[in-house]
């Protein structure tokens, strides 16, 4: 497991590369402290207050591609259910604290990706105005 990239994984170079071609600025893989817990989503915009998360489907339990392995299935049930469990914590507090969270799975075009992106972006805008 030490080879799993927790960063600057395919699909969000993708992501990265696309929103950058639009324009777009952003951080990657800022840790925001919040009161309980300490997220790093994988592209922040951080004056719009847009944490984004590209998420595997095998490590976030896809509901369309992810599948539990067949080895040592009781270790790896507990491990991807934690990370969902996460996941909603960090979705929670992110949400609580004022931002907007985006989560993308891997196995999504960049496109509509990018789109979702841009959409949380511009109700983010608009509620400043």
């Amino acid at each position: 497991m030490a080879s799993i990239r927790r960063t600057d994984t395919k699909p969000e170079l993708a992501l990265r590369s696309a929103l950058h071609v639009r324009g777009r600025r952003f951080r990657k893989d800022f840790r925001i402290v919040l009161d309980t817990v300490k997220p790093r989503p994988d592209i922040v915009f951080t004056r719009a207050r847009v944490a984004v998360f590209v998420d595997g489907c095998f490590w976030h339990c896809c509901p369309l591609h992810g599948n539990a392995p067949e080895q040592n299935s009781t270790y790896w049930q507990l491990k991807l259910a934690r990370n969902v469990q996460r996941d909603r914590e960090y979705d929670d507090a992110l949400a609580n604290a004022g931002w907007t969270v985006v989560r993308v799975w891997e196995h999504v075009g960049v496109e509509d990706a990018v789109d979702a992106v841009e959409t949380a972006l511009d109700a983010s805008q608009q509620g400043r105005t």
